[in-house]
This record gives C-alpha cells, structure tokens and sequence, in this order.
C-alpha cells in the first residue's frame, strides 16, 4: 500500500512514524509549503519523493490513501482533488473553516469514499471503558475542559486562519460529548481575549471562553479553555451521574463513587489504532470499525462553528 502526505508538521510526522512500523505499508510522498520541508521529511524514507504541488504528486505516483495534516485554512483545494480521483484520505482535526466541510462532505457522499478523521479519543481505552460504565447509571450534567498554553506557531494566533483554540484545539473534548453522549441541540457561548494579545504579537484568537450546550437527551455541558498558561495543562471531560463522578483525562480515568475511587491508565496508543483501522478499511473497502468518519465529524465541526458564531453574536444558536 502505497501512501502520501500532505503537510510536514507535528500530525503529519506522528502519522509517518506509525505508518513506517507497519508491514506492507510504503510512504512514498511527501507535499509541503516549501521543497526544503517536503524533502527533509521524504529523506527519512528509502522511496519518498518531495513536492510542493499536490497536483504533480499525484499524477507521478498512483496512491492508495492520502494523510492530509495542514492547519484549518489550509483546506478545500487538497480534499476536492482527492474526492474527485476517488483516493480515500485521512485528514487532522479541525476540518477546516466556516462552510467549506459542507460542500466538501456532499461530494465525500456522493462517491461514496472512505475517509476518516483524526479525533483519536473515540480510540481509547479508558473512553471505551467509560462506554461501559454509562449503562450503569444516570448522566445528569458534563463539564469539560482544555486548559493550557498557546502554541508558537504564527498561524494558530490568527483567528482567521485557525478558528481560535475552541476550533483548533478544544474540538477534541466536543467530539468527544458527541460520542459518548449524542449529539448537540444548543450552543452558547462567551469568549475573550485578556491576556495574550498583549503578550504576543499578531494575536487575534480569545484566549479565554466557556461554551455551554443543551444536548438531544437532555444533559446540559460547558466546556471552557484557555491557552494563557504557561506550564500547566488540564483537558479532559467530567461526567457527573447518580452513581458518581466520572474523571476523563488523556491518559487517566478517574471514576469516583462515595469515598471509592478507582484509576485506569491509558494501555494503548489510540494514534496506532486509529491509523491501523483507516489502512484496513481502504484495504478491504470496509469502513465500519471507523470511529470518526468525515460524514460524523462534520456535526462536531457544526458545534465548534456556532460557538464561535455565539461568542460573536451574544446569542445562542440553535442547531435543530
């Protein structure tokens, strides 16, 4: 199986170092901004070809899946070219920007392709197990969070061309309620930008919001974040039930029943196995153990659009 890159960043790299451990699988070209970066990445690959087209890199080599791995407003042009040559593409989190995923996930559906998206919550342990523990008890409210530090890339401090953290980042934590709970029927939200636009230059992005939601079976949720911090970080979801607090971490669970708490690390590397399960698919044309295909993580994409359209309007919106 022979399998390309578009981008050359931290995702894409992550991605390439999984992929290269797997037998049968060849990565064989890399696209990035510029020949240096597509080339450097490629050097680390005995038959990888460097290219600053993605045109080009697909006439010259015949793939059998494609990594998209760019920053939000990055995309359209990439996943258009993929669709229309019927290539099956896996592509990081968020989808993009404003209403361009919806005209991308009509033609994804008029052909039928196979795609999956880089949510890789929905591959771990310790969120199955917490499945699990939802069929004993009664979820009443969930609270969530991403609170860290802002990353030093300049593109992810423009609003225009991240979305802002709630869209780059905390979308992790939406698609995660999603998944466990369904989906979301109401969006209100309020951000701000207190600190770090003084701190950094160019910054446009709020760098504190909370945004509250009213899902379809009734539980209420905030998920806040900030990216102000320097050297602390707390993401993760707290479910409160009748039976408890349920503490899910990126690499800890937490369940808290009365005075009894109980702890499960995370055991696996939900990267491998969502990279694992997307090469299958493309292999067997069978695409039912995705977790997180285009056509779901669009609803995700919805949320994390409305609340900044929330933040902006000083209205909740409502999704239906």
């Amino acid at each position: 199986m022979k399998v390309g890159f578009v981008g050359t960043g931290w995702f894409a790299k992550t991605h390439a170092s999984i992929l290269g451990e797997m037998n049968g699988v060849n990565v064989t070209a890399f696209c990035g901004t510029s020949m240096e970066k597509a080339e450097k990445e490629a050097r680390n690959w005995s038959n990888a070809t460097g290219y600053t087209n993605m045109e080009e890199m697909l006439d010259r080599q015949k793939l059998d899946a494609v990594y998209i791995c760019v920053p939000p407003h990055s995309h359209g042009a990439i996943e258009y070219a993929l669709i229309e040559r019927n290539i099956p593409f896996f592509v990081e989190k968020p989808l993009g920007m404003n209403e361009l995923p919806n005209d991308i996930v009509r033609k994804i559906k008029e052909k039928g392709l196979i795609t999956s998206v880089g949510y890789h919550w929905r591959y771990k342990d310790t969120t199955n197990r917490v499945l699990s523990l939802l069929n004993e008890c009664r979820v009443g409210m969930a609270l969530g969070y991403w609170m860290g530090s802002m990353p030093m890339v300049p593109w992810w401090r423009d609003v225009q061309k991240s979305g802002g953290q709630f869209v780059e980042q905390t979308t992790h934590i939406v698609d995660l309620l999603r998944y466990l709970f369904g989906d979301v029927n109401e969006v209100y939200a309020a951000f701000n930008n207190q600190i770090m636009r003084s701190k950094v230059e160019g910054t446009t992005v709020p760098d504190v919001g909370s945004v509250t939601m009213k899902l379809k079976n009734g539980m209420i949720s905030t998920i806040s974040n900030t990216c102000i911090l320097e050297n602390y970080s707390k993401v993760g979801l707290d479910i409160y039930t009748d039976e408890g607090v349920i503490e899910l971490s990126n690499d800890l669970l937490r369940v808290v029943k009365g005075n009894k708490v109980e702890e499960y690390k995370e055991e696996t590397n939900p990267y491998l196995t969502e990279n694992q399960i997307f090469l299958d698919a493309v292999q067997t044309g069978d695409p039912s153990k995705i977790l997180s295909n285009y056509q779901d993580a669009i609803k995700t994409h919805k949320v994390t659009m409305a609340a900044n359209d929330s933040a902006a309007t000083g209205k909740p919106i409502y999704l239906g």
